[in-house]
């Protein structure tokens, strides 16, 4: 097994100046922390769990995490998976600051700024798709804060890894689920949780694309913007109903899932509409089962934020970049029958 000594050797530098490259206990020359990663990784280097293990310890890793909606339920199975994450990495001293956010770039910038008051090693978060919180990403890459995002993607940011779903790719999943619900004829409303979310934009351009492409038949009404706020969406459903009496789908690439289904009864008691939504919270599982909602896509909330978790603290701890910056979740598709 490859040591320290034997990098130190052959880099041409001390064991002092391999140590801080591998272990991040201080500042050197990106060319002197580009030639000890390689040859690390040439002699198939392996640090000592045990070693790592008590350096952590001494280091008392803190770990940011701002996760967007405070009231969406999807984000309370996402922490669930990080804090059960966080259990098992227990060994290694870690300690995380959690909060909650609305779908706002100043917001979000000035919850970051606040963790860097806290001093924190790293960040996880569902990032507003904003250039400032991009940049913002960037000046603490420079600073050696790694970051991870959650659940939606900020590219270009310096981020060190992505963990969610590919969204375009959902939302193609969606429009051809409501193809065939509705056997290609279909006048559909598309419902979003914000502009301001990349993972949403994503959603609605994956399933824009593939109506215009493959289903002819398939017309969308309006583009509406409900805030993942179910009243909200009940106040938008109920205009978007009374506008269009023609409507027969419903897309929902967020939250606000329930709000709009009530509205969608209130208006429709038979509902007749079809509808498409993300995620098995227990409000859509009840409309699922009600006949209401028509199939829903499910993106692993709770391996999201485990996999999120364990890759920052992998990197902090080790040094290794993620295998692969594109951490994807396989989408599960539920209706009533397997829900």
């Amino acid at each position: 097994m490859a040591t320290m000594k034997e990098i130190a050797e052959l880099s041409g530098v001390s064991r002092g100046t391999v140590d801080r490259v591998l272990n991040h206990r201080g500042v050197v020359s990106a060319e002197t922390e580009r030639k000890v990663l390689e040859i690390a990784g040439l002699l198939n280097y392996q640090p000592n769990k045990a070693g790592i293990a008590l350096a952590a310890q001494k280091k008392k890793l803190k770990i940011g995490v701002l996760l967007s909606g405070a009231d969406n339920p999807f984000f309370d199975e996402v922490t669930d998976g990080l804090m059960g994450k966080l259990t098992e990495l227990s060994i290694y001293g870690c300690s995380v600051v959690h909060k909650r956010l609305p779908f706002d770039p100043d917001a979000q910038l000035a919850a970051i700024d606040e963790l860097l008051t806290e001093k924190i090693h790293g960040l996880i978060l569902s990032p507003c798709n904003d250039p400032a919180i991009r940049d913002k990403l960037g000046l603490l890459s420079e600073k050696g804060i790694p970051c991870v995002t959650v659940n939606t993607d900020l590219p270009d940011s310096g981020r060190i890894a992505y963990v969610g779903s590919d969204d375009y790719k959902c939302g193609q999943t969606a429009a051809g689920l409501l193809n065939l619900i509705t056997g290609g004829r279909a006048k559909t409303g598309i419902v979003t949780g914000s502009h301001n979310v990349l993972s949403h934009e994503k959603r609605i351009a994956g399933f824009s694309d593939y109506l215009q492409k493959r289903c002819p038949g398939i017309r969308i009404a309006e583009i509406l913007e409900n805030e993942d706020d179910d009243y909200r969406s009940y106040d938008l459903i109920s205009s978007l109903l009374a506008r269009h009496t023609d409507l027969s789908a419903l897309y929902f690439t967020a939250a606000g899932v329930y709000g709009g289904c009530r509205a969608v009864l209130n208006a429709r008691p038979t509902c007749t509409l079809k509808i498409v939504t993300f995620d098995a919270v227990p409000t859509t599982q009840e409309m699922i089962k009600r006949g209401v909602i028509s199939a829903t896509i499910c993106q692993q909330p709770r391996e999201q934020g485990a996999r999120s978790l364990a890759l920052l603290v992998d990197y902090l701890l080790t040094g290794k970049r993620p295998a692969q910056i594109l951490n994807h979740m396989k989408p599960d598709i539920r209706i009533r029958e397997n829900l």
